[in-house]
């Protein structure tokens, strides 16, 4: 994984690189201590997975930065680095990963190198097992990697999104709009504003009331409906 290090200030940059040099994997791609030169490199590579970022810098400071590359369609995570306690509330409001006060220190440096390092990581193995029809599923106390051939529907429940595989459940930590966007497939349909349907594994299609469908699936005895907004679509992908 790859990292910029955004900071005007020379003793700070140096005394960043050597923490990630020595306590990490992470390889420090370029350092900057102009942060418009810094926006262009963003601007013009796909390979930078995190940023370092001062806040105090001249002509364009840290926050206004961190806001441009929010705007990104595909952002690495920033890391704003400050002498001042104050910008905290700021940074998570542009969803920063971490704020790490100077002078730093090295425990708590390291621990947030490997926090990076865990989570970009995790990050690379979903994308490598979506590439492959796979997907990685987390619910805090383990992660399961599943075909997405083998899913039978998945079902939003409150906080949690439960996925339904061969004879099993599985409680993921994942929204459902958001696990509905990673599986990309032509195989799946989206039934009901909380269910996701593998088209592949509806067994039965039986007619409910207005006019609107309850589905039998494999491996499972909980029936997916298929409400009136959804049904016109249905029809047409089951050739009904």
């Amino acid at each position: 994984m790859n990292c910029l290090i955004i900071d005007d200030e020379r003793p700070s940059r140096e005394e960043l690189r050597f923490f990630i040099q020595n306590h990490s994997s992470i390889l420090i791609l370029e350092e900057f201590e102009n942060s418009i030169q810094a926006l262009k490199y963003l601007q013009n590579s796909d390979q930078v997975d995190l940023v370092f970022l001062d806040i105090n810098m001249p002509n364009l400071d840290g926050m206004e930065l961190a806001k441009i590359i929010n705007r990104f369609k595909v952002k690495p995570e920033i890391i704003f680095v400050s002498a001042y306690r104050e910008y905290a509330h700021d940074a998570f409001e542009v969803e920063a990963f971490d704020y790490l006060l100077k002078p730093y220190s090295t425990d708590r440096i390291t621990r947030l190198l490997m926090k990076l390092e865990n989570k970009l990581s995790y990050k690379g193995e979903q994308a490598k097992n979506l590439k492959e029809g796979k997907i990685t599923l987390n619910n805090g106390e383990k992660i399961l990697v599943l075909k997405m051939d083998d899913i039978t529907f998945v079902k939003a429940n409150e906080r949690k999104t439960e996925v339904f595989f061969k004879n099993e459940k599985f409680n993921a930590n994942i929204k459902f709009s958001d696990l509905e966007e990673k599986i990309n497939s032509k195989s799946f349909f989206k039934s009901h504003r909380s269910y996701l349907v593998n088209l592949d594994k509806i067994k039965e299609i039986d007619l409910w009331f207005n006019n609107t469908y309850l589905l039998t699936m494999e491996n499972t005895s909980e029936k997916v409906p298929v409400s009136r907004s959804y049904v016109h679509k249905f029809k047409e992908v089951m050739n009904i």
